[in-house]
């Protein structure tokens, strides 16, 4: 590996995660409304790149149809790249996603990214209803992101073709939570982004295999590597703490199998949940970013230089939409040396 950086903001690349959070008394068509907002304003504001995951049978997001929300921000956005973070590939034909990431690159070209991810992106029930193929688990991946490059760049004459979409160059991501992923970006010589954001402590193990792994392709000389933080940043360090209890609400429904909109901000969360499900999610937001700009400064320096990322990929889930506008705003004029 080469020389560590010292993670200095501004040799890194900034991105945004999305998410587009329904929140209590919301409705979708709010939510992807004010996905379109920020998509506006995180271009305005020189990020790289605009993501949306794509997650089901959640009351809370509303990015489930992600190929559709891509296509609705890329059309009211002119420069920033937009993509997947990612699209579950276990739950599709390969086929449809080049068919709909060739659409969105014939429509915005040089502007859409295809990222990929293995897990179901929901529970276990609604990955059986969305899946053609109910014996899937994930680990016949490597053999869809096959059958998926060959529909973009085929090697022989194939009786099924992606129109749109063969002989375009859409880039190729993979997600990881853990270390399949980040070997299989290796070997193949692929861009590869790690899920920090909520699994932070396998961040640096996932991250050295990808790099030990790594093997020169015709898309990367040497490895790029993007990881996911959390981060709630306000004008002060109290106020970044209450509006980042809606995403420790978030997560607390999630330990306890519940999904629902996002809730409103809390003056304390002790009172909501019990000690085991407290160290449960620090645990699981243990790499999460709140504070004031000073504050969050100095922790993404020492992200950076913990991680040795290329670029960072940026979520914040607040319940007020001017609030995270304003901590978007914030993280761009740290990146920029303001």
């Amino acid at each position: 590996m080469s020389e560590k950086k010292q993670g200095k903001l501004n040799e890194a690349k900034w991105s945004v995660l999305d998410l587009s959070p329904i929140v209590v008394g919301g409705s979708a068509g709010q939510s992807l409304q004010n996905t379109l907002d920020l998509a506006q304003h995180a271009e305005k504001w020189e990020y790289n790149r605009y993501w949306l995951a794509e997650h089901h049978n959640m009351a809370g997001i509303a990015s489930s149809a992600t190929a559709v929300v891509i296509g609705h921000v890329a059309g009211g956005t002119s420069k920033i790249r937009v993509g997947s973070g990612g699209i579950m590939l276990p739950n599709h034909s390969p086929l449809v996603i080049a068919e709909q990431f060739g659409t969105l690159e014939s429509l915005y070209p040089g502007r859409i990214d295809l990222g990929l991810g293995r897990a179901p992106g929901t529970d276990q029930v609604t990955a059986r209803a969305l899946r053609r193929d109910l014996h899937s688990t994930g680990e016949d991946f490597p053999d869809q992101l096959d059958e998926l490059r060959e529909y973009f760049n085929p090697t022989e004459k194939r009786p099924v073709r992606a129109i749109p979409g063969e002989g375009l160059n859409v880039p190729i991501w993979l997600l990881g939570s853990s270390g399949f992923s980040a070997q299989l970006a290796g070997q193949l010589g692929l861009p590869f982004a790690f899920a920090s954001h909520f699994s932070p402590d396998y961040t640096l193990t996932a991250l050295q295999l990808y790099r030990d792994s790594f093997r020169p392709s015709q898309v990367l000389d040497k490895p790029y590597a993007m990881v996911g933080a959390n981060v709630i940043a306000a004008d002060t360090d109290e106020k970044a703490k209450f509006l980042a209890t809606s995403m420790q609400q978030q997560f607390l429904n999630l330990v306890r199998g519940r999904s629902g909109p996002l809730n409103p901000p809390v003056e304390s969360m002790e009172y909501l949940w019990s000690d085991y499900e407290k160290a449960a999610i620090q645990r699981q937001l243990g790499a999460s970013i709140v504070g004031s700009p000073e504050k969050v400064k100095e922790k993404l320096e020492g992200f950076l230089a913990t991680t040795q990322a290329d670029e960072v990929m940026v979520n914040a889930q607040i319940f007020d939409h001017q609030e995270r506008l304003r901590s978007y705003e914030i993280v761009a004029e740290l990146a920029k040396g303001k």
